[in-house]
């Protein structure tokens, strides 16, 4: 077999199906000709709308089902294409697939380690005193909208209509009960580390393997053609997937440390980690931002005692979040990127109700993937046509 890079140049060889001139069929010895094939029986089944309706239902339903499975696995895929190129770059210095995918893999691991180390100790310190500052931000909202504070006041007075003096005087009695909230938490967390443990050994046997699957995927492609359209499509993927969360990582990674300097300047505590934070959530479509806003008006009306002050912080980061979004990333992705609005917003409710805040970060992902294909299939020409912007 030719190198896969060889078949998106090369042209359709002469001995192929396609290439052999029509010739007629000649009559069999006894003068009768042979019977042509009946062309109802060559003509190819359509499938009907109920068809690809329960098909795609099935597929849905094996995702949803199937996502201790199916979700390891797509992670893996989406990083093993964007860490593809630092892979053949290290293959050019004559260092094995294998120890190139372990030197990768071990760098990413221990990155990620460290950063979480490094930002896990502030983040814990303030989760423990996540209920004194859940009480000051609710004392903070009652001093900034004193009518609502009235209005609960009403409802409570409703409620303790005929109560006598010593039922209103009486404290109410909290009682904790714990029965499915540490099972839970260990459960999610088993889950967690057993979820990441695949992804990373699927993740190094993917980078390992080279391109040993788009070979087997060559190999048993028909005809030429649809040979060179598969590597082609492949190659496409692979680049579009790299460029695409290569750029969009530097944007958000740089937002996270124009957003910790501004946060530093403002006198705001833990202001690396916050940045970092909102950069992370970044990555999520439109729900993200707004997450982002959210917890740094939290944040900055807990630091200051004054509200404008205290709004300083998400006006900040609401700032860069709209140069970032309207000029920084429609020019560093081009338009090989812009994708319609309202198909990124339906694919990132589709994918995180499927698979939850994996979903979410994939849906782009796998949205630029779905184009690529789209674009190279002529018979997929209107899907194609709905997905650009």
């Amino acid at each position: 077999m030719k190198p896969l890079e060889d078949l998106t140049m090369a042209t359709e060889p002469l001995d192929a199906p396609s290439a052999r001139p029509d010739v007629a069929a000649a009559p069999a010895p006894g003068g009768e000709t042979a019977p042509e094939p009946s062309l109802a029986a060559a003509a190819p089944t359509k499938t009907s709308p109920a068809q690809i309706v329960l098909i795609t239902l099935g597929v849905i339903a094996f995702l949803y089902f199937g996502r201790p499975v199916v979700l390891p696995v797509f992670l893996a895929v989406v990083a093993g294409m964007a860490l593809k190129p630092l892979i053949r770059w290290l293959a050019c210095w004559h260092i094995p697939p294998g120890l190139s995918a372990a030197v990768v893999v071990g760098i990413l691991v221990a990155g990620t380690s460290v950063g979480f180390v490094q930002l896990g100790r502030p983040a814990l310190a303030w989760m423990n005193e996540a209920p004194q500052h859940l009480a000051a931000l609710r004392q903070k909202a009652q001093t900034i909208l004193p009518r609502f504070e009235r209005i609960s006041q009403a409802a409570t007075a409703v409620n303790n209509l005929g109560a006598t003096e010593e039922e209103q005087s009486q404290t109410p009695v909290v009682e904790l009960k714990d029965t499915r909230g540490t099972s839970a938490l260990v459960s999610w967390t088993g889950s967690l580390l057993a979820g990441t443990g695949e992804t990373l050994v699927v993740l190094y046997l993917l980078l390992a393997s080279g391109d040993l699957f788009l070979q087997k995927l060559v190999r048993v492609m028909p005809t030429w053609q649809d040979k060179k359209s598969a590597v082609e499509i492949s190659h496409e993927i692979q680049q579009n997937i790299s460029n695409y969360l290569f750029s969009v990582s530097l944007i958000n990674i740089l937002l996270g440390v124009v957003v910790s300097g501004g946060l530093y300047l403002l006198g705001v505590p833990n202001a690396l980690m916050w940045g970092l934070l909102v950069a992370v959530l970044n990555f999520v479509p439109y729900f993200g931002p707004v997450a982002g806003i959210i917890l740094l008006a939290s944040v900055g009306l807990l630091t200051f005692e004054s509200v404008w002050t205290g709004l300083l912080p998400p006006v900040w980061y609401l700032l860069l979040h709209l140069v970032e979004a309207n000029v920084i990333t429609p020019a560093v992705l081009g338009r090989r990127f812009t994708l319609n609005a309202v198909v990124i917003f339906v694919s990132l409710i589709f994918w995180t109700c499927l698979w939850g805040v994996p979903g979410a970060l994939l849906s782009v992902p796998l949205l630029v993937s779905i184009k690529v294909v789209c674009d190279r299939l002529p018979s997929f020409a209107p899907l194609s046509e709905l997905l650009a912007n």
